[in-house]
């Protein structure tokens, strides 16, 4: 492991930052000045500053999001944020991706960077899944627009699933599947054809899903959730 990622991970900063210390001659490896690039393992003697450095074990959570909080570990608002609902103490742990103010949810929070990038970045292509809500009555046919991709803040988005899963002549219910995440993407894409969104929950990525998790309770995730998350 490198040693910009081993100080990221044992919690010292970013990698950029402890990029920084390395360079300023404040860490050293088993008694010797860090190079930047220095591949460092677990048995190894890290210190920065004459501290010992630790390595500790990445954490992963599993939340479901209510609606009047924001992904954010702090925000200049005031606003609440993901982390009032998570424990005290549990260190330097983010939220992956976003769930907009007014949305609610699934949402994962860790201390693995790696993994964060996995599910974030659009090259993945990592399935999400989200109950949407319209006070109208829409068919089949009126998705078809948003499963071949409409115009939204000036490109096109990747085709995607949906499909209508309750309707009545008050509202309609439909699961919609993208492998995006741009910024209020999904209320964007309905309101290209025409309608608002009035309720967005995301109930799956990939396979994991807020089975049995009550509206603002967390969980951590099993290691077997998190292998398979690593395998997307």
């Amino acid at each position: 492991m490198r040693i910009n990622k081993y100080l990221a991970a044992s919690g010292v900063a970013s990698r950029r930052e402890c990029d920084k210390l390395v360079s300023e001659g404040k860490v050293a490896v088993n008694g010797k000045t860090a190079t930047l690039g220095l591949e460092v393992g677990v048995d190894d003697e890290v210190t920065v500053n004459g501290n010992r450095v630790v390595l500790k074990k990445n954490e992963y959570y599993l939340l479901n999001k209510p609606k009047g909080y924001i992904c954010s570990v702090s925000d200049e608002k005031g606003r609440k944020t993901v982390m009032d609902l998570m424990p005290q103490g549990v260190g330097r742990i983010y939220p992956v991706g976003r769930l907009d103010y007014d949305s609610e949810g699934l949402i994962i929070l860790t201390t693995d960077g790696e993994l964060a990038q996995k599910l974030t970045h659009p090259s993945h292509e990592v399935p999400k899944t989200y109950l949407v809500k319209i006070e109208s009555i829409l068919t089949e046919a009126d998705l078809n627009p948003i499963r071949s991709g409409v115009e939204i803040d000036g490109y096109v988005t990747k085709k995607c699933k949906a499909h209508i899963v309750e309707t009545n002549k008050a509202y309609t219910k439909i699961h919609i599947t993208i492998t995006e995440g741009k910024n209020r993407e999904i209320r964007k894409m309905f309101a290209a054809i025409g309608k608002e969104v009035t309720l967005l929950k995301r109930i799956k990525i990939g396979e994991i899903t807020l089975k049995g998790l009550d509206r603002g309770a967390y969980r951590k995730l099993s290691q077997q959730e998190i292998a398979y998350l690593n395998s997307l």
